[in-house]
């Protein structure tokens, strides 16, 4: 890509950019322009990518043909609004801060500016990250491929319309943590079965990724990949009747649903 990045903020989530983009050989370091408030931040950046040391928040906007907003979300629009005057005309403006619209950027930014909102969730700091790009009228379908296949140098990518943002953080953004919970679960009760806790770890994380990775690769449905494993009056078909009667199913299904409830109210106040 011969395009210029630059970072305004590079927490984690903006790290993890860096280093997908640098590693998947898109951008060339020399091509990336970092900005964070702390200077010994951003020199260890400099000395383990090789990125240029940005000045200012507004030297990165100056330069950069596509700038990321990798700031808190609080401090989000305060921030662009005040680099705002120093973008060029075409510049992509990519925000990665949770909760906040399109209609939110524009405001800050101006009408006129091209803004994509995007949504990489916490996986995207192991290389396995699932983001999605929302882009307004004025992002070209060229700046829409370029933000895609940014996003899938460490993960998976794919443009939604606002209107399914709250799905999105139901389904993806918030979603690790149930799954951290269910993994924790399976670990508790192989500890009970006497399996050491480290392994009990690594066995029950190792079977969601792997199961996770099927319903990706073989394009099959979830529940015929359920099915292969359910033996006639084996151990595993014992173990989905205790979920069931439990009502698995419709608790993920509730913790899902209150979950963009709860997205939704928060993008409205």
């Amino acid at each position: 890509m011969d395009k210029k990045i630059g970072f305004i903020g590079c927490g984690n989530m903006g790290k993890a950019i860096l280093g997908g983009l640098i590693a998947s050989g898109q951008v060339l370091p020399g091509n990336i322009w970092v900005y964070t408030p702390s200077p010994d931040k951003v020199d260890a950046l400099r000395e383990q990518y090789g990125i240029n040391a940005a000045q200012s928040a507004q030297e990165v906007a100056q330069i950069a043909d596509i700038v990321f907003g990798a700031v808190k979300p609080n401090v989000m629009l305060k921030v662009l609004g005040e680099v705002n005057s120093s973008l060029n005309k075409d510049t992509v403006v990519i925000s990665i801060a949770a909760g906040i619209t399109l209609d939110s950027l524009a405001k800050a930014l101006g009408h006129d500016r091209k803004i994509i909102r995007a949504m990489p969730n916490t996986p995207a700091l192991v290389n396995a990250g699932m983001t999605s790009i929302t882009p307004n009228a004025l992002v070209t379908s060229e700046d829409i491929a370029d933000a895609v296949n940014i996003f899938r140098s460490f993960g998976l990518a794919e443009v939604v319309s606002e209107t399914m943002i709250h799905p999105v953080v139901g389904v993806s953004g918030s979603a690790p943590a149930y799954v951290f919970m269910f993994i924790e679960a399976m670990a508790d009760a192989a500890v009970l079965g006497g399996m050491p806790r480290k392994q009990a770890y690594q066995f029950a994380a190792q079977a969601v990724m792997g199961s996770a990775k099927m319903v990706l690769e073989t394009g099959q449905h979830p529940g015929e990949l359920k099915d292969m494993v359910c033996s006639p009056g084996g151990t595993t078909i014992e173990a989905v009747k205790v979920l069931e009667e439990k009502g698995f199913r419709a608790a993920v299904m509730e913790a899902v649903v209150k979950c963009m409830a709860k997205s939704e109210h928060l993008g409205k106040s």
